[in-house]
């Protein structure tokens, strides 16, 4: 359920973006957006920092697009976001115990060194930070039209495409430091 919350906002932005136009999009997404965090407030007693900055900024930037009625604000939220996920992926790695990465996968991948969660919080920075580029390449060199459906559809694959290969390269890592006790479990029950 929740990761289709998330994606509500966005989805409603396209479709008030495909009936009528930027401006309206820029107002439903704010709505929208206030709406979930206040929602998810309600029912987890509290607000995920990521959703609140998330929230602030699409009311930030979305007034101002409303106010100055400049399309180019609202364009720049993605990228925003993204860039502070990667200041808080690679933060992470210097800031506090464990990487943010570790603290949210190391119940499924618990045998990593620290090493190993060092290297993918750079990884995940790096791809917060690129595609924050790729956003701002496509708002600056294409129309709005191509730009609303780069962020609904290019993003969101391009996201997809990155997760599925970490998750096949957390695979693999996961099989090599898995404990040897564990591999020689599995051998017994495989004769």
């Amino acid at each position: 359920m929740k990761p289709f919350l998330d994606f509500i906002p966005i989805l409603l932005f396209f479709i008030a973006y495909k009936y009528y136009d930027i401006y309206v999009a820029t107002t439903v997404v704010i709505i929208a957006s206030v709406l979930q965090a206040t929602y998810v407030y309600i029912t987890e007693k509290r607000l995920p920092a990521m959703l609140l900055a998330s929230t602030a900024l699409i009311v930030l930037l979305g007034a101002a697009t409303l106010i100055l009625h400049d399309e180019n604000f609202i364009k720049w939220k993605p990228t925003v976001v993204n860039w502070l996920f990667a200041v808080a992926f690679i933060a992470s790695i210097y800031i506090g115990k464990k990487p943010i990465l570790q603290r949210m996968m190391e119940s499924t991948f618990q045998h990593f060194p620290t090493a190993i969660w060092q290297r993918m919080s750079w990884l995940w920075g790096m791809f917060f930070i690129g595609i924050g580029m790729i956003n701002l390449w496509v708002a600056y060199h294409f129309d709005t039209d191509t730009w609303v459906n780069f962020k609904l559809f290019g993003l969101l694959s391009i996201t997809f495409v990155f997760i599925i290969a970490q998750s096949i390269y957390m695979m693999r890592l996961n099989q090599q430091y898995a404990p040897i006790e564990a591999t020689q479990d599995q051998h017994k029950e495989n004769n």
